[in-house]
């Protein structure tokens, strides 16, 4: 199982029926592949599409049918259709349960970069700035580290910032960390790691429960 698949997966199980949720660019398009397909819940996009169903099989593809990151996607029965205005006032009126959202860097306080490296080219922080803001629910998907090995979870963020204090939950392919008021919480391992490795490659300090931590 690759990383990709496995933080997806454990992404899934956040998602409870009768939601409404939006799934960021990268790793969050993956979760619908894990949830069963009896699953009443409402995928929202950003373009204008409330009842998003699985990615497109290649050669199915409908020209007009896309997400906001441009994938082709398909949609469940009872599915619609509006402009942006009304997207965003879905998502500004606190509509959304959920946003699953990936990640530059998050800070031991929640807040999110995940828009911009600067020098390198960007399109825009698009919607991400009001999803992160305004969904009930925000969790991070994205790996524990960069492909440099640098932890992506810091004391601060160094990156411009995405929203402030927005982040409940972070899931990696190494663990399920929780924000809380008192600081970043270990809620669950992987199978194949322990915690003096997350702890190791984690840049800010982490609350360990007492007693075995639950795996996935």
């Amino acid at each position: 199982m690759s990383y990709k698949t496995k933080i997806a997966a454990r992404a899934a199980r956040e998602v409870r029926p009768g939601q409404v949720i939006n799934l960021g660019i990268g790793i969050p398009t993956r979760i619908p592949e894990y949830l069963a397909a009896d699953m009443p819940v409402w995928v929202h996009s950003e373009n204008g599409i409330l009842g998003m169903g699985l990615r497109c099989r290649r050669g199915a593809e409908d020209r007009n049918l896309i997400d906001a990151g441009g994938s082709y996607v398909t949609l469940v029965p009872g599915a619609s259709f509006f402009d942006s205005a009304l997207s965003f006032a879905l998502v500004r009126g606190g509509r959304l349960d959920v946003a699953f959202l990936g990640a530059l860097e998050i800070s031991c306080t929640g807040d999110l970069a995940n828009w911009i490296i600067p020098g390198k080219y960007a399109p825009g922080i698009g919607g991400g700035m009001e999803l992160a803001q305004k969904a009930r629910r925000v969790i991070v998907t994205t790996t524990h580290t960069t492909r440099e090995g640098a932890p992506k979870i810091l004391p601060q963020c160094t990156l411009p910032l995405t929203a402030k204090s927005c982040v409940d939950t972070i899931i990696t392919e190494m663990a399920v960390i929780d924000v809380t008021p008192d600081g970043l919480r270990l809620r669950e391992i992987a199978a194949e790691t322990d915690v003096t490795q997350v702890q190791a490659r984690t840049g800010a300090p982490l609350i360990v429960p007492e007693g075995e931590l639950p795996v996935f």
